[in-house]
């Protein structure tokens, strides 16, 4: 058993809090924008999708704020059973009946009347899980490192082929990427990072080489268009070159808010994955160039205060749930502009999606619950404790 010793808060961060909601914001504005045309189309209300985006903000304030008020050493004792019931509910859609499929993926899957994207709430659980085990068996030297990733890399390979067979590529590099950043905190030897590259690369390149036998063979006609999608505009390539259409069109200061042209049906997923094409065709470069500098800003921030949380545990928990944040978010602007293949992966805070706005809203609440028990903070304001918990 473990015990929580008794720790002193202070007020949130609120650089943090209102970076999340000028981001939040700015989203809303863009779903507003981006799903008109389609929800008229659909349900003959523009504005269904961004009424149904304040309806998830809203679930997701609720449990943001006990994120916010729990103290974060409370989730501990929930690590390993939120992997596992993670990991059910992605064989769940997987392997039964249960699971909801779109545009080829199943991806979501119904508990208790409410759709849920069990990839999202594996994101959160893992770097949970992470931070627990990385934190109760520490790599110094030696051996050190046999029972944390005994434990660790056969849950994470089982997570990756889960998340993968979905399929669902993004996610699954998402899941590996923050794995690696938050092994790269403990003392592993650096070889073991460069070995870990081409013995999961190699066997990835292969099994998305050999979709391009099978009937749905869209993960290898991804990477056709991805590096020559003008060769492939009328069919693969459909969505990239629309995309680079929308940036061209808005130049530097965009054709104005609720302007484009190309949400009228002709650049697939406007309202999600590839929104930040609407960012730039309505808003301009200026307008791209303002969503990143909040993104960095909320990120190196968040980082920042991170590093000022007086235990391992809270210091690896935010630095993964960071992380996790900042590699989607570099992995979407990356598709969107054409840097990287196209993946079903959105832009947290600002891309149309339930799940996925939720659980981001939870990983910031932990974030803002993280920065109430920051060393120099707690040092200005010494009146306010921490209750004891155990794990």
């Amino acid at each position: 058993m473990i015990k929580i010793a008794k720790r002193k808060s202070v007020p949130i961060d609120f650089p943090i809090f209102f970076l999340t909601l000028a981001l939040l914001a700015f989203g809303l504005i863009m779903v507003l924008s981006a799903g008109a045309v389609r929800g008229f189309n659909d349900t003959q209300n523009s504005y269904f999708y961004v009424f149904q985006q304040m309806k998830w903000m809203l679930i997701g304030f609720f449990f943001a704020f006990v994120a916010v008020k729990v103290p974060y050493a409370f989730w501990r004792r929930f690590a390993g059973f939120g992997v596992l019931i993670s990991l059910g509910l992605l064989i769940a859609v997987i392997f039964t009946d249960k699971g909801i499929a779109t545009q080829g993926s199943a991806r979501w899957i119904k508990v208790m009347g409410v759709t849920v994207q069990p990839s999202e709430i594996i994101k959160l659980t893992l770097v949970l899980f992470y931070a627990h085990i990385l934190d109760r068996y520490p790599i110094k030297k030696g051996r050190d490192w046999l029972s944390p990733l005994g434990i660790l890399i056969p849950v994470t390979i089982l997570v990756l082929g889960l998340v993968y067979k979905q399929p669902d590529l993004g996610t699954t590099m998402v899941i590996a990427l923050t794995s690696a950043v938050m092994l790269l905190q403990t003392e592993i030897p650096t070889f073991c990072f460069v070995l870990a590259g081409p013995a999961l690369g190699l066997p990835l390149f292969y099994l998305i080489y050999r979709t391009k036998d099978q009937p749905t063979h869209y993960q290898w006609d991804r990477i056709l268009a991805w590096l020559d999608p003008w060769k492939y505009a009328d069919k693969i390539g459909y969505q990239i070159t629309n995309a680079e259409i929308a940036f061209g069109s808005g130049g530097l200061f965009g054709v104005g808010l609720g302007r484009s042209l190309q949400k009228y049906g002709f650049l697939p997923e406007n309202h999600t994955d590839m929104i930040f094409a609407m960012v730039g065709e309505e808003l301009g470069l200026v307008g791209t160039f303002f969503l990143i500098f909040l993104f960095i800003a909320l990120y190196a921030r968040a980082y920042h205060v991170v590093r000022e949380c007086p235990d391992r545990f809270g210091r690896l928990l935010g630095f993964g749930l960071t992380s996790t944040l900042a590699i989607q978010t570099t992995i979407n602007l990356g598709v969107v502009t054409g840097v990287l293949p196209v993946t079903g992966i959105t832009l947290p805070l600002i891309s149309y999606g339930g799940s996925s706005l939720v659980i981001t809203l939870i990983e910031l609440g932990l974030l803002l619950n993280l920065s109430r028990y920051r060393k120099k903070a707690v040092t200005s304001n010494p009146q306010m404790n921490l209750p004891e918990f155990t794990v």
